[in-house]
């Protein structure tokens, strides 16, 4: 039996010749990698990482239900695997959750503008969390993703970003597990941490990641 897989459409997107050849490639790519796999541009490179473990999933339901009352009008909040691109960069990432406008979404493709963001966060993993902190922060602030939340697992804190600009983000705020965080506007609104360390304990009885 011959199985058919529908090519992958190519997005016709602003940036320079050699990232719109990462963007091809990326989804040539993309085709072929297993489910729980995803493939980004980081770093002016494509690399691929594990999707988030599943003990993270209450944690992400929890920051889309906190947070989408309250997101800008038009805006929706997901964890589906969009990617997000940013042409000045040279970058395409896909984060754990997204709050961006669901305008945004119409039409075919894969890539979605990252002007459409209003808010990302990401759940750091061992192998994730220095491109959470090193790579992903100044990308988000200097491209004007108006607030960033950076869950570290590994530090068991939450740490919010805000105020972009062509330097980066000029504010930011870190409180452990368990506390309130307040999140700026647009959103304007507390986001409680109080069940997040219940995916810690869940990932302390799990298999180790890779």
């Amino acid at each position: 039996m011959v199985v058919m897989l529908e090519p992958p459409t190519i997005d016709v997107l602003p940036g320079s010749v050699r990232f719109q050849a990462l963007l091809r490639t990326l989804l040539q790519l993309d085709v072929h990698l297993p489910n729980d796999y995803r493939a980004q541009i980081i770093g002016g490179n494509i690399v691929t990482s594990p999707w988030s473990q599943k003990y993270y999933l209450p944690i992400m339901r929890s920051i889309r239900a906190q947070l989408e009352p309250h997101a800008p009008q038009g805006h929706i909040a997901e964890s589906s695997p969009y990617l997000f691109t940013f042409p000045a960069a040279e970058r395409a990432y896909g984060p754990d959750v997204f709050i961006a406008e669901e305008a945004a979404f119409r039409g075919h493709g894969r890539f979605v503008d990252g002007e459409a963001l209003s808010l990302v966060a990401e759940l750091t993993s061992t192998s994730t969390r220095d491109a959470g902190w090193d790579e992903k922060t100044p990308v988000y602030g200097k491209s004007g993703v108006p607030v960033y939340l950076l869950l570290d697992m590994q530090e068991k804190a939450a740490t919010l970003f805000w105020n972009p600009s062509d330097r980066g983000y000029a504010s930011r705020l870190t409180v452990p597990f368990g506390e309130k965080l307040h999140v700026p506007p647009p959103f304007d609104c507390e986001l409680d941490t109080a069940g997040f360390e219940a995916g810690l304990e869940a990932a302390s009885k799990a298999e180790p990641e890779e």
